[in-house]
C-alpha cells in the first residue's frame, strides 16, 4: 500500500469543510492544501508556498499547471474537466509519466437534458411561440399535427462514451430508436459495455443494451450517417481523428432525412464551414451546438443568425452538482491509490482523451 497523498486543490471554487474532514477519515494521514483560483484562471495561484509544492503528490486542477521543477514530487493529476485538451502539448503531460485523470461521467445529467430540451424545442416550436408570446400575440397552429413528437424517431449517438449512453437512455424513455457510433470496434457483448470510470447510479447504459444497431471506425461512418437518422447526437472528443469528421460529405448523407444536428462533444469534430452550407441548402433541419469552432463563436459568425439554430456557451454541462460530482471522482481515487490501485478516468497517452 502506498502512503497518504499531500493533495493540493486549485479549483474555481472551495470544497466543504464536511469533505475534508470526510477525506481525512477515509484517508488518515493525508495532508490537504486549498487554494482556490478564479474560474477560467490559467495561472497557478501565487499563494501557494514553496514547500507544499514540493511536497505535492497529487493535484486537483482545472486549467492552471506548476512546472515540473515547482512539483517535483507530483505523480497524480485530477483534471477538473472531462475532456483533457488543456494538457496536450504541457510539459507536465508530455514529458513526464505522471497519472493525469479527468472527470469523466460528472456530465450525463445535464448534457442529455440539454440535448433533449433543444430538441424537443425545436420540434415542437417553442421558439415561435416565445417570439410570439414576447409580441402579445395568440396564434394558433395552423393544424393539430404541425409537430412530430418523439415516438419512432431514431437517434444516431456519435460517440458512446458516458454522455452518449445517458442520451440513449432518455431517448428510449421518449420512445425513440438508438443508434451507436464508436471509433472502435464493440462487435460483443462485452465489448459494448461500458469502461471502467466513473458512473452515477441508475444512469446510462452499462451493458450497452439500448442501441438496435453499432457502427464504428471510418468505414462505416457514413453508413452510420446514411442511416436515416432524425437527429445526431455528437459526444465526441477532440482528436486527430475527429477533426473535421462532420463535412461536406457527411452532411449529403444526412440530408436524405434531414437530420437535425446536435454538437455537445467539440466544435472541431464539425467544419463550420460545411455545416453553415447544409443550413443555407436545407440540408438539415436545424441544430443545437453548446460547441463551436471557432470558440467563443465570433459575434459576425453566420451561425448567429439562423432561427433554426440554438447556440448556448459551452455550458451544456452546468450543474448545480458539477463540484459535488467531481470531489466524488477525486475521492475516490485518492482512496484508490492509498491502496495502490490505479486510478479510474486516466488519460490514455496513445488516445489523447
Amino acid at each position: 500500500m502506498a502512503g497518504p497523498d499531500t493533495l493540493l486543490v486549485i479549483v474555481p471554487f472551495t470544497p466543504a469543510d464536511s469533505w475534508v474532514e470526510d477525506l481525512k477519515e477515509k484517508i488518515p494521514g493525508i495532508d490537504i492544501h486549498i487554494h482556490p483560483t478564479e474560474m477560467y484562471a490559467k495561472e497557478i495561484p501565487k499563494d501557494v508556498p514553496d514547500d507544499v509544492w514540493r511536497k505535492t503528490s497529487a493535484l486537483y486542477t482545472w486549467k492552471a499547471f506548476p512546472t515540473r521543477e515547482l512539483a517535483p514530487n507530483l505523480q497524480y493529476v485530477q483534471l477538473h474537466s472531462a475532456g483533457c485538451g488543456q494538457i496536450l502539448g504541457l510539459p507536465l503531460y508530455e514529458q513526464t509519466n505522471i497519472t493525469f485523470s479527468t472527470s469523466n461521467g460528472v456530465h450525463p445529467p445535464q448534457i442529455s437534458e440539454w440535448v433533449f430540451a433543444t430538441f424537443l424545442g425545436f420540434q415542437h416550436h417553442l421558439q415561435e411561440h416565445l417570439d410570439n408570446q414576447r409580441k402579445n400575440l395568440w396564434v394558433d397552429p395552423p393544424s393539430d399535427e404541425d409537430v412530430e413528437d418523439a415516438v419512432g424517431l431514431r437517434v444516431g449517438i456519435l460517440g458512446y462514451g458516458c454522455v452518449g449512453r445517458q442520451c440513449a437512455r432518455v431517448a428510449k424513455a421518449l420512445g425513440m430508436d438508438v443508434y451507436a457510433y464508436n471509433l472502435h470496434e464493440r462487435s460483443t457483448p462485452e465489448s459494448r459495455r461500458a469502461a471502467g470510470g466513473f458512473n452515477l447510479p441508475g444512469l446510462g447504459d452499462l451493458d450497452g443494451q439500448f442501441p438496435s444497431r453499432w457502427f464504428h471506425g471510418k468505414e462505416q461512418l457514413k453508413d452510420f450517417l446514411a442511416s436515416d437518422l432524425d437527429l445526431l447526437v455528437i459526444a465526441l472528443p477532440q482528436t486527430t481523428e475527429t477533426t473535421n469528421m462532420i463535412g461536406k460529405d457527411e452532411f449529403a448523407l444526412l440530408s436524405k432525412k434531414k437530420t437535425f444536428l446536435s454538437n455537445v462533444g467539440r466544435g472541431t469534430v464539425v467544419d463550420t464551414n460545411a455545416l453553415i452550407a447544409a443550413l443555407d441548402a436545407g440540408h438539415i433541419r436545424g441544430a443545437a451546438l453548446d460547441v463551436t469552432e471557432p470558440e467563443p463563436l465570433p459575434s459576425d459568425s453566420k451561425l448567429w443568425g439562423y432561427k433554426n439554430v440554438v447556440i448556448t456557451p459551452h455550458c451544456a454541462g452546468n450543474s448545480n452538482h458539477f463540484n459535488e460530482r467531481t470531489l466524488k471522482i477525486l475521492t475516490h481515487n485518492l482512496e484508490r491509490r492509498a491502496r495502490g490501485i490505479e486510478v479510474v478516468n486516466e488519460v490514455n497517452r496513445s488516445l489523447a482523451y
